[in-house]
């Protein structure tokens, strides 16, 4: 096999973080390896290292933002591609698309509005004292 027919074939194997980074998953290579790090990534089921090479059948889980993903690896690719290419790239289980839909739902149900930051303003002020003055009438 000559060189540029080993860079035409498609990799059997790559890194995680590269994997996480092309599938989308991370913005950047860099916080693809810290979320591995971190242990927010599980390849089989077993904590592993950023440089671990997986492969096409190999089942992730993948910790973000409060939300859990578990999927099978359908194919590898060190490249990242755009958002519908990245889709093809896993295979999400059933469970865990609805335990996702699940926890986005009550996330929207919690919306607490943020509180008031500093001082009202003027126009606050007026509407605050409005307020006071109804209440007592």
């Amino acid at each position: 096999m000559t060189n540029s027919e080993k860079n035409n074939s498609a990799p059997t194997t790559v890194r995680v973080d590269k994997w996480l980074w092309a599938a989308r998953f991370f913005k950047t290579r860099q916080m693809a390896t810290e979320a591995v790090a971190g242990g927010h990534v599980h390849l089989n089921g077993d904590r592993v290292k950023a440089g671990r090479k997986i492969a096409a059948g190999d089942q992730l889980s993948i910790t973000k933002a409060g939300m859990t993903w578990k999927l099978e690896v359908a194919a590898v690719l060190e490249k990242r591609v755009s958002a519908k290419l990245a889709q093809s790239l896993y295979v999400e289980t059933p469970e865990s698309l609805a335990e996702r839909e699940k926890t986005l739902e009550q996330r929207r149900l919690n919306i607490v509005p943020p509180a008031p930051r500093g001082k009202p303003d003027k126009r606050q002020r007026r509407k605050l004292s409005a307020v006071k003055h109804s209440s007592h009438s």
